[in-house]
């Protein structure tokens, strides 16, 4: 089958070349974090340089060609933890270990229940609001948050478990309580003119990974189950949306300093569970590396889905083989049409404020080739 296509150009994310949304921290922005942390400089003054940076990130986006573009994630220290921070009831917790990668270990935080879950107000839907208006007309402006599972998951650790069921004995309960507090996070956004947002999800990298299941077989739990309780909240919360929401996802196989977790294995343990989440309009998938399988489980993606091959890493700056992208493009037009393929790096090029191991200079140089790439194919 030939890539060469009838123009077909989208005007909706995902677009034709994309990105998953964070971006390496600019060394002004560390020092100024590193000052705040230390007492240094107030939190005025560091609002001022993350808000500076962001304006040249978005400027930045822009040249490089990008249709969607976010802040970068330049005010989060974690893609995931500074979200559920900022839900009623939780709070930041330091514990013993962080989460193990291959061969490193992060910082040991976690998000911990005080109370029970809910949403008043967040820190995130000003930070959209500025993005919205740095970004202009000309792009959009897009929104990334950790998924509701993700959340759960989280919860459900083995140092959150016990302050998690003593304020939710019922399991019904705190599954209620997440999916409201998360609809009407998302329901804010979309009040401050947020128009894409972007679900991102590490559960289903674990429940496709053979070392993960083993554990979680061994302390009794039923993946299966878990699976569809996870997906089945992911849809509770983008359930009955505003129809001129654009949801998509990015399932994160681990991206931390240009480490992954776990042994890899392909979607198809829990592909027909996840592809089958109504209401999501994309999946950002990873496809950089064997890790990850075939594009076989792809057969499962409904006709009005679009999916985002993550074929470029951003852990390394080494572009790659343009004729070896391309014949990865034609074996997943066996399974999904051609129309509805998008690309991107397989995640963000720094999931935590740490970055991964490449320079800005790489990470713009990458874009630019994924751009190029699609350019031939979509004409």
């Amino acid at each position: 089958m030939s890539l060469q296509t009838e123009p077909k150009q989208r005007t909706v994310t995902p677009f034709r070349y994309d990105i998953v949304g964070s971006f390496l921290r600019p060394s002004t922005l560390k020092d100024a974090r590193l000052k705040y942390q230390n007492g240094e400089i107030t939190t005025e003054q560091l609002n001022e340089v993350e808000n500076a940076e962001i304006v040249k990130l978005v400027q930045k986006q822009k040249e490089v060609g990008l249709q969607a573009v976010t802040d970068g994630e330049f005010r989060r220290s974690w893609w995931h933890l500074d979200f559920f921070w900022g839900l009623n009831g939780v709070e930041r917790t330091i514990i013993e270990e962080g989460y193990r990668f291959n061969g490193a270990t992060s910082r040991p935080e976690t998000a911990r229940l005080s109370g029970k879950i809910s949403y008043s107000s967040h820190p995130f839907v000003a930070h959209y609001a500025f993005l919205k208006e740095a970004a202009g007309e000309d792009v959009v402006a897009r929104q990334s948050i950790p998924a509701a599972a993700q959340f759960l998951f989280e919860l459900d650790r083995a140092d959150n478990k016990e302050s998690t069921q003593a304020i939710y004995p019922n399991r019904q309960e705190l599954l209620s309580d997440i999916a409201g507090a998360y609809k009407a996070s998302i329901l804010a956004f979309y009040e401050a003119g947020c128009r894409s947002i972007q679900i991102d999800d590490c559960t289903w990298g674990a429940l496709c990974d053979q070392q993960f299941i083993t554990v979680m077989e061994q302390i009794g739990v039923n993946v299966e189950e878990y699976a569809h309780e996870l997906a089945k909240l992911n849809e509770e919360v983008v359930s009955g949306l505003p129809e001129d929401l654009v949801v998509t996802t990015h399932v994160c196989r681990g991206n931390y300093v240009s480490t992954f977790a776990g042994v890899g294995g392909g979607y198809e343990p829990i592909a027909q569970t996840l592809l089958s989440i109504d209401n999501y309009s994309g999946f950002y998938l990873e496809f950089d590396t064997e890790r990850a399988g075939d594009f076989k489980p792809l057969r499962f993606l409904k006709d009005n889905q679009q999916v985002v091959l993550g074929l470029f890493s951003s852990k390394f700056g080494e572009l790659e083989n343009k004729e070896d992208i391309l014949k990865r493009i034609e074996e997943a037009t066996q399974y999904v049409d051609l129309d509805r393929i998008c690309l991107s790096p397989q995640c963000g090029f720094a999931s935590t404020e740490e970055g991964n191991h490449l320079t800005e200079e790489q990470q713009w140089r990458k874009l630019a080739f994924i751009k190029e790439i699609a350019e031939e194919i979509w004409k």
